[in-house]
């Protein structure tokens, strides 16, 4: 279902992946080759049978793609278009959009739109279904299509007719393609409290973050009362970067573990194998967390929360606790391929059920909240089972009636709060003493 990320891309939460691998692949048992056979009776008698003539590369790339299908959803075979966008998600830009999209029962279903891009600004939102692009009906259609007639030459429209779940009718956006620049990091200054805001992890994405900390530094001319470290909307990407991520904030300890199919196929990594001590001195940090959060910015917030290195904030987050590597198999394709489980520092399996937030806050100025449908990982066919797994729905109903959360979006507004969660964790900043649990430690 999900297949490369792309800002217009097929991807649920760009995967938290592992830098491309070499190697050789388990063998073929020998009780295998009878289901080999009966792949190639299969082959052969579509081949000479079928009503229309099928070549080849159509059958061979046709059962490489159900096969993979058929394990999770994230493993996936690259090629072309795929194996571009796929690059794209590391360390590329393009002309487009900015979209994160996926296919849902035929119909484009948009995962997020990307933080000033064309799409964000016109207002597009999680949820959202395209139906047609310039008057054409995609519904269908192949995402791989649907994908190219959104990229395009900047400069240059496109229609977008979407249509959202709790409007009367269709939506129509004329959206103008840009150079869709990946910036994986962008900070802020707003009441003494540094604001980092990491969009996706990216192979700048850790140097990033230590420049947004010494930005912050400099143009306060003093250190700040503390970090907002804004995870929303964010899909993943690098494995290593967040790690380096999270070596920012920590001291020392584990960070992540990283464990495949055999018992003793476990890695492990720390704190200061890149960064050496906490470079934000132990000041309050606050992570932003909402159901767009996954995979290696699980990692990060679940690095952090364990330690008690910073308090999670917002709501539930989108549950993907698996790794996939990279495997090049020629110039201009690849496998991606399911290859571990990681775990938090204190043993936990972010799969299915994700990070929970230590202070569960509703984005109430978001007038929709309530009624948007919400896509996890637990809602994938196919998604790796977590025997551990904690439902918290109740909880993000409970906070949906909170008294403290009554405010509508419209009252928000005429106070000029737009965004109430970060206007929530800045307030929660302001409020913190030198001995609140927000305060790093000596031997945490």
């Amino acid at each position: 279902m999900l297949r490369s990320f792309l800002q217009v891309t097929a991807a649920v939460s760009a995967l938290a992946l592992v830098p491309i691998a070499s190697g050789a692949m388990a063998g073929v048992d020998t009780n295998s080759y009878r289901e080999l056979d009966t792949f190639m009776e299969v082959y052969n008698q579509v081949k000479a049978n079928y009503v229309e003539k099928v070549d080849d590369k159509t059958l061979v790339e046709g059962a490489i793609q159900g096969m993979l299908a058929a394990l999770d959803p994230h493993s996936s075979f690259a090629d072309g278009l795929e194996f571009d966008n796929l690059k794209i998600q590391t360390d590329g830009n393009y002309g487009g959009l900015g979209l994160t999209v996926t296919q849902q029962d035929g119909a484009v279903k948009v995962i997020a739109p990307t933080e000033d891009t064309p799409a964000a600004r016109a207002g597009i939102k999680s949820g959202d279904f395209i139906t047609h692009l310039d008057g054409k009906f995609i519904v269908g259609g192949s995402l791989d299509e649907a994908i190219e007639q959104m990229r395009g030459q900047p400069g240059t429209k496109i229609t977008l007719t979407v249509v959202r779940p709790g409007a009367d009718k269709p939506l129509q956006f004329t959206l103008t393609r840009e150079v869709i620049v990946q910036k994986p990091v962008k900070w802020d200054v707003k009441n003494g409290v540094g604001i980092i805001n990491i969009n996706t992890f990216t192979a700048q994405t850790g140097a990033d973050t230590i420049a947004a900390i010494q930005s912050i530094d400099k143009k306060l001319g003093h250190k700040p009362l503390g970090y907002v470290v804004d995870l929303r909307q964010n899909g993943g990407g690098l494995l290593s970067e967040a790690i380096a991520v999270s070596d920012v904030f920590l001291g020392h300890g584990e960070i992540v573990s990283q464990r495949g199919r055999e018992k003793d196929d476990i890695s492990r990594y720390y704190a200061e194998s890149m960064v050496p001590g906490d470079l934000a001195r132990g000041l309050p940090v606050v992570v932003l967390v909402d159901s767009g959060t996954a995979s290696a910015s699980e990692i990060v917030a679940g690095a952090l929360q364990d330690h008690h290195r910073g308090l999670v904030m917002g709501v539930r987050s989108f549950g993907k606790g698996s790794v996939q590597t990279i495997l090049p198999m020629g110039p201009r394709a690849a496998l991606r391929l399911t290859t571990a489980r990681y775990y938090t520092p204190s043993g936990h399996s972010v799969q299915e059920g994700g990070i929970k937030p230590d202070l569960m806050v509703p984005q109430i100025s978001d007038p929709d909240y309530k009624d948007r449908p919400v896509l996890r990982e637990a809602d994938l066919r196919r998604h790796l089972i977590n025997s551990e797994k904690v439902d918290d729905g109740v909880l993000e109903e409970d906070a949906k009636t909170d008294p403290r959360f009554a405010a509508t979006a419209e009252q928000l507004k005429k106070q000029g709060i737009d965004d109430f969660q970060l206007h929530y964790a800045l307030q929660t900043i302001a409020r913190v003493g030198p001995n609140s649990p927000l305060v790093a430690t000596k031997g945490r």
